[in-house]
């Protein structure tokens, strides 16, 4: 069978249809619920969950236990968290508010083995605590590692496509709701806003990167998919808690007087 983890940076990058959800609970057992369903990717927020490092570290590990392909959102463009949620088996990280070519080329750097890049320890999950070769574990961690880049200020916009042209920045996802007010608006599909993700959109385009986002209505998905998203991270954990217990009580009213 073919591995989920080892092919998911390839099908991200061939535009492959891919759909993920957020994981907004830092909770080892509710990652280890999800990683068994059909979803082709889960993403620990750590930029506004509560999530620290022993606890990233304890849901990667089930994550990648279960073939589960796993971004995680850092908080801010510190390489250390780069660094740790990479030797703890993250298949990827999304690195919110990017707005320039030379952060996006730090960012990269931080990502792989090599000169001012990612520090190299063969004792970590990622590595087979020990068991994987070196060469072998920088091969798999340069062909594996996948690095998106979230487009939500409206500086970033006037360099979207500088940003896409970067090597190793597999994708950039569209912020919209940073956007919406980085742009001052208070609705996310104010005319401005909705222009400002097209252009994300063709920048990636037009440079074959992928392009990934967050819509909150299905009826959308035609049209983001004819601008060329691919990588749609929709609803959360807390939203399936919340829509499960509305539809439970919903089943339970309509058996009872």
């Amino acid at each position: 069978m073919t591995s989920r983890i080892a092919t998911f940076r390839s099908r991200l990058t061939q535009g492959r249809p891919l759909l993920g959800t957020w994981i907004k609970t830092p909770s080892a057992q509710l990652c280890e619920v999800l990683a068994t369903s059909p979803l082709d990717v889960l993403c620990l927020d750590a930029e506004h969950a509560a999530f620290d490092r022993s606890t990233i570290d304890a849901c990667l590990g089930v994550l990648m236990a279960a073939d589960m392909p796993s971004l995680v959102r850092i908080p801010d463009h510190g390489s250390q968290h780069i660094q740790s949620a990479l030797d703890s088996g993250a298949t990827g990280i999304v690195v919110p508010h990017v707005t320039s070519a030379a952060q996006a080329q730090s960012l990269a750097r931080a990502c792989h083995f090599g000169p001012g890049g990612r520090g190299f320890s063969g004792a970590t999950r990622a590595a087979g605590f020990g068991r994987v070769p070196m060469a072998e574990h920088r091969q798999r961690s340069q062909a594996q590692t996948t690095l998106i880049a979230q487009i939500e200020d409206v500086e970033a916009l006037e360099v979207a496509e500088q940003i896409a042209a970067v090597e190793h920045i597999d994708a950039l996802f569209a912020g919209r709701i940073d956007l919406t007010v980085s742009l001052q608006h208070s609705d996310p599909n104010a005319a401005e806003v909705i222009e400002a993700v097209d252009r994300i959109c063709a920048a990636a385009a037009n440079h074959s990167t992928a392009i990934g986002m967050f819509i909150s209505d299905l009826n959308e998905l035609p049209r983001w998919r004819r601008a060329g998203a691919s990588l749609f991270l929709l609803e959360s954990d807390q939203a399936f808690l919340q829509q499960g217990a509305a539809a439970l009580r919903d089943k339970f009213a309509a058996h009872v007087s």
